[in-house]
């Protein structure tokens, strides 16, 4: 984009420019980490008063910088140099509003080249007066015009979604999970770190000599935990699922086995887990930089789902969000276009699950689509493109029309964007924790968190 500044000559009295942003979580920890500026109540999961609420206020100075922003890029733009700037605060902004950042030209001074100019931050959502004050300036007395261009990015990298789960899931007792074939490092290790932070009880089933090797090479102990003898993995998965249906367990982990294999046995329809819906597969996602943790569905196991399927793959996504504590999802269901297009089938199927929603055929949600991916993430997209509904540019459920763009779409989060992902397979009688064997430890816990969480909302508690 091209970008000219306005030299002192040019500028006249009533000028005016502004900039609109979105102060985010990430907004706070870095201004936090660069000012050294480390008061709690900026910081978004932190009570800094004491009185039981986290405020996530936004720093004062944060917001002053907004006016910094106009000054520097707009209004005179580059060149611009500051004398002073007077800051007058009305009302708090927080993490998660969207300001505006005004700077009016109220005088010229001839003799030196420096402006004053009326400064303010506003809140559009409901026209509240953030902050006041008065700017004065040395133009900029040369006419610059450049391409503008991004600075480097910076990456919040913490898994704060993440850790909200797991303390969520901290009160609740263990949930006893038939743990298949976890016969390698990286399953034995998730179950018994799980265990440690008492998110389940796992009840192994597998071959024990190989389980317990894979427990000596990690250096861990199995004392108290109950072992399953079944060296076979398709016999392991059928017994495993044995162990829901008596009641003895409530969810199933897969270890290191074919997925295909565990899903045939809880498919079976004589003695499998079966619950009236398709088994989908849910990503949970903690992306860097959202401030919500992002849903993904189907990426594992409709590979071509029809419509039907798809009112399956979004119910189910709803009932995990709200498990999680998303009081009500808002749900985009993705295609390459934001309109019908009949030639586009995904589309069609969209426009048609929206509806379904309206009418209760789908419930507990706001369902929106079809949407592309841009205009259901970002705010700022959906406007170019005049949507206005709740769901549009904040989706927090993402359904994609194939495993393809699912599969796709999971793995640029995960290996691009630096996202973290916790896998859970619905529709059965209970949840099923499908873990990726390069999943990292916070990973295989949040797939557990999870677990836990959807486990107790479905039982009320009982199960």
């Amino acid at each position: 984009m091209k970008i000219e500044n306005r030299i002192f000559d040019e500028l006249h009295v009533g000028e005016t420019a502004t900039l609109r942003r979105l102060c985010t979580q990430d907004d706070l920890l870095v201004f936090a980490n660069v000012s050294g500026n480390h008061n709690p109540m900026h910081v978004f999961d932190a009570d800094g008063d004491g009185d039981g609420v986290n405020e996530a206020v936004a720093p004062g100075m944060f917001v002053g910088s907004l006016i910094s922003a106009v000054l520097g890029n707009l209004l005179p733009g580059a060149g611009t140099l500051y004398r002073s700037q007077s800051l007058v605060f009305h009302n708090r902004a927080h993490a998660g509003d969207e300001l505006e950042s005004r700077v009016t030209v109220t005088d010229r001074n001839e003799k030196d080249c420096t402006v004053t100019l009326a400064t303010e931050v506003t809140r559009p959502a409901d026209g509240a007066l953030i902050l006041s004050g008065v700017a004065e300036v040395e133009a900029p007395r040369r006419k610059l015009s450049y391409n503008s261009h991004d600075l480097p990015g910076l990456i919040v990298q913490r898994h704060r979604h993440f850790e909200k789960l797991l303390a969520r899931a901290a009160p609740l007792p263990p949930l006893v999970t038939a743990v298949i074939a976890p016969e390698e490092p990286n399953s034995l290790g998730g179950a018994l770190l799980a265990r440690e932070h008492t998110l389940i009880t796992p009840i192994l089933v597998g071959c024990p000599f190989k389980i317990a090797s894979t427990a000596e090479e990690l250096g861990r102990s199995l004392d108290g935990i109950e072992i399953i003898a079944e060296p076979d993995h398709a016999l392991a998965a059928q017994k495993a699922v044995a162990l829901v249906t008596e009641g003895r367990a409530g969810a199933l982990m897969k270890g290191h086995l074919h997925t295909d294999l565990l899903l045939r046995a809880a498919l079976d329809k004589q003695t499998g887990l079966r619950a009236g819906r398709r088994f989908t597969h849910v990503f949970v996602m903690d992306v860097p930089g959202l401030s919500h943790p992002l849903l993904v569905t189907d990426a594992a196991i409709n590979i071509a789902p029809d419509l039907k399927t798809k009112m399956d793959i979004v119910q189910n996504a709803i009932d995990i969000a709200i498990s999680i504590g998303i009081e009500v999802p808002k749900v985009g269901v993705l295609s390459a276009v934001e309109t019908v297009n009949p030639d586009i089938p995904s589309s069609v199927d969209a426009a048609l699950l929206s509806k379904m929603a309206e009418r209760k055929q789908i419930t507990g949600g706001l369902v929106d689509g079809p949407l592309a991916m841009d205009n259901a993430v970002d705010l700022a997209a959906a406007r170019t493109k005049g949507l206005s509904s709740p769901v549009a540019g904040q989706a927090e459920v993402l359904v994609v029309p194939n495993i393809d763009a699912g599969n796709m779409l999971a793995k640029q989060l995960a290996y691009i964007s630096h996202a973290e992902s916790a896998g859970l397979v619905l529709g059965a009688r209970v949840p099923i924790i499908l873990n990726s064997r390069s999943d990292d430890d916070m990973s295989r816990l949040a797939s557990c968190a999870v677990a836990a969480l959807h486990h107790d909302r479905i039982t009320g508690g009982q199960g």
